[in-house]
């Protein structure tokens, strides 16, 4: 597979966008302040093991291999599509990891993978790999979702399978009616079927697109499924008010089989999107939305009616709603643009006891904002995804967040990256790009991370500090 990546290189790659993560760690590094060092020392430039470009900054000893590039040839004989978001291990057989990954793709021109296992002419989608962690390269990979929308985020269920969120609220029905700001360069216009969905992937094969619409209508970002409850909790990317969600199937571990969708009530409605202090809780209440397949409000396609629902049975504005992951009884969520600087907001929910709290706010777009994705490492520690709205400045990073809120980088996109490679501007493309999809492997050895654009999976390992990440 390196041989096979480099001879791809060689004939170019596929440009698309970017992402960036952050990590929390313990106690231990608390006092540190919002520094810009690693716990695991400074960081340097350090060559990508397959291409030898020096893609990323990291600390001494750690090293990573890129995995998979938009562009290159699948197992399946489909060329890998771009846009890597949200990611997640799904099953693990020996030193094998099978991974689902989201394409957020727009456009009507036709889907990504098999015309007729495609939901619609749109172009998002999934792609699945299987990683061998002691090859340390990708032996098999396809097409296992094509035909949907933007696909951002999701979550790993707890019985082997991928939600892949749309966040694109589309009903061909109202393709009359101004096209909304989000939407506007999307090209959508030739969608055949409504969007706006939760999707599931089995580990194995393609999945059937089945829209799973009772968990509602709107701008999807990441869903995690509570083991306990069999709930599915979701957040929502909309702007200028977003919602939390929980879906409450009827048969837990059967999406497909219906149930109720509520959104989150903080304190009696409170408006969660700027103004919080820090570290005080509040008690939270659930309301029921009354029709989660309504997705649009009358004489408009902005895809704003199941917010507009909940926010009138009492339910509290969120803005611009990320990651989302659940570690034993602790629920982390993340808003891009929350807090005074709009530079974003870190949110521990506890679903046992019905209690919510701010655990952190970015002072600026200078040091660390718009936390995204999220995932919990072996080793106990939150990690959180970087994406910040602010262009000017290079090279996003992934950092760490204690538990009292002060923040350190592990890894940066090198801000000094200045090659053009095959036609490929990486100096504009990857110094600007976000992270998203970080998972661990299940042993703890292996952080994989999408950067959004030009579309790159990395495998990062090295000596991992216990007490850290």
């Amino acid at each position: 597979m390196a041989n096979t990546r480099r001879d791809f290189l060689k004939f170019g790659l596929v440009g698309a966008g970017a992402v960036t993560l952050g990590l929390v760690a313990l106690e231990r590094y608390a006092n540190r302040g919002e520094t810009g060092d690693s716990p695991f020392g400074p960081l340097r430039p350090v060559p990508d093991e397959i291409t030898g470009l020096p893609l990323l900054q990291l600390p001494e000893g750690f090293r990573y291999k890129t995995i998979s590039w938009a562009g290159e040839v699948l197992s399946d004989g489909h060329l890998c599509p771009g846009a890597f978001d949200g990611m997640g291990i799904v099953e693990q057989s020996g030193t094998q990891l099978r991974l689902v990954r989201n394409h957020e793709l727009r456009g009507s021109s036709g889907a990504i993978g098999p015309q007729d296992m495609a939901y619609d002419v749109t172009g998002g989608g999934t792609t699945t790999l299987v990683f061998d962690a002691a090859r340390e390269e990708v032996i098999e990979s396809w097409i296992s979702l094509c035909g949907t929308l933007n696909n951002c985020a999701g979550g790993v269920t707890p019985w082997g399978s991928w939600l892949s969120c749309e966040e694109g609220p589309l009903s061909p029905e109202l393709h009359h009616l101004p096209v909304p700001g989000k939407q506007a360069h999307w090209n959508i216009d030739n969608a055949r079927k409504p969007h706006g969905y939760v999707f599931e992937v089995p580990a194995s094969g393609i999945a059937t697109p089945l829209p799973l619409k009772a968990m509602g209508q709107f701008y999807h970002e990441a869903a995690v499924v509570d083991p306990r409850s069999g709930c599915v909790y979701m957040t929502e990317d909309s702007e200028p008010k977003a919602g939390f969600y929980r879906f409450v199937p009827d048969v837990p571990g059967n999406l497909a089989a219906g149930g109720r969708l509520q959104m989150m009530a903080v304190d009696g409605g409170r408006d969660m999107r700027s103004g919080l202090p820090k570290d005080l809780e509040w008690p939270v209440e659930w309301v029921d939305i009354e029709d989660p397949e309504r997705g649009f409000l009358e004489g408009e396609r902005e895809g704003r009616g199941v917010v507009s629902q909940g926010l009138a049975a009492g339910g509290s504005a969120f803005i611009a709603l990320e990651g989302c992951v659940l570690d034993g009884d602790h629920l982390f969520f993340t808003s891009k643009l929350g807090g005074a600087a709009s530079a974003g907001y870190v949110f521990k929910y506890l679903p046992r006891s019905e209690r919510i709290r701010l655990m952190y706010e970015s002072p600026g777009h200078r040091r660390f904002s718009g936390p995204d994705n999220l995932v919990v490492s072996p080793r106990g520690n939150l990690v959180v995804c970087e994406d910040r709205v602010s262009s000017h400045l290079a090279g996003q990073s992934l950092a760490g967040i204690s538990k009292d809120g002060a923040l350190h980088k592990f890894c940066t996109i090198d801000p000094e990256l200045s090659s053009v490679w095959n036609g490929v501007d990486l100096g504009a493309t990857v110094r600007l790009s976000e992270w998203a999809g970080a998972c661990f492997s299940p042993d703890g050895q292996w952080l994989l991370a999408n950067v959004y654009s030009p579309g790159i999976t990395v495998a990062i390992t090295g000596p991992w500090d216990p007490h850290w990440m």
